[in-house]
């Protein structure tokens, strides 16, 4: 049976997205001390993540608003204006309202970005293999190098490696989740994170090296990720992108469709 998009279906992907962040922060939360000062909360369906020491957007964020939440945003913004970190609301079409976007547009908020969801239903199919590029799982102790790789895949300061290292390091032994490195003719070239729960897989994440680009690293990240998904047992897979981005194409080629676009919206 074909799974189209409805509102049941959109709630199930937005869930695995608060699913997945929720098990990445509440590792990093665990860390002794609380170095990153991660704090996570729930305001009627929202789910508020906040990391003080992990500066920008991705983990700092509001995810699952729906209409009727109105009566909850003010003690929203409290809970980031007392950290003094800027509030980012994540809103999908199939939960909003009018009202609500007008309460927040009173608030002061505005959108200002698109951001692309998009699923699978997992079935049994042979995908074709390229024949240069190996996918195999990665090792413990190969973080420094998932670290590297992905710094550099992202164009982010180098001094960045070991915390992006030590921060999915200890996801590890977490379990739904798997590592996976991607290599060309045995040198290493990219990486790829799965995450699965409740027979949802989210493609978590995924970098190639600069050089190693347009050689079809992405797409074969992608296809192992959506055969160990569904060796696993689950029924559905979703990825998220920047809208028309190469990283959207690539989980579209793979077969994956449009669920909805998610609007972000700030704070003037």
């Amino acid at each position: 049976m074909t799974v189209v998009v409805n509102k049941e279906l959109a709630l199930k992907i937005e869930q695995a997205e608060i699913d997945m962040l929720s098990s990445r922060l509440k590792a990093i939360q665990n860390i002794e001390g609380n170095p990153m000062g991660v704090e996570i909360q729930t305001f009627g369906s929202a789910t508020a993540f906040l990391s003080q020491n992990i500066p920008g957007p991705s983990f700092n964020t509001i995810k699952g608003l729906r209409a009727g939440d109105e009566q909850y945003l003010e003690q929203i913004l409290e809970f980031y204006q007392q950290k003094k970190i800027p509030v980012q609301f994540e809103l999908t079409p199939a939960h909003t309202s009018k009202e609500l976007l007008t309460y927040l547009s009173k608030l002061g908020f505005y959108q200002i970005d698109f951001h692309t969801t998009l699923y699978k239903q997992l079935i049994d199919e042979p995908f074709e293999e390229t024949t240069n590029i190996t996918i195999r799982k990665l090792n413990e102790n190969e973080f420094d190098l998932f670290g590297k790789i992905y710094t550099k895949g992202f164009q982010m300061p180098e001094f960045l490696s070991s915390g992006v290292a030590q921060n999915n390091r200890i996801l590890y032994s977490i379990p739904g989740w798997t590592f996976y490195l991607a290599l060309i003719d045995e040198r290493p070239a990219g990486i790829g994170v799965l995450f699965s729960k409740n027979q949802v897989a989210t493609l978590a994440a995924a970098a190639t090296l600069p050089f190693e680009r347009n050689l079809g690293v992405q797409s074969a990240l992608i296809k192992e990720r959506m055969l160990d998904a569904s060796r696993k047992e689950n029924k559905l897979i979703v990825g998220q992108a920047k809208f028309g981005s190469i990283s959207q194409n690539n989980m579209e080629k793979s077969g994956m469709k449009i669920a909805y676009t998610k609007a972000i919206w700030v704070k003037g």
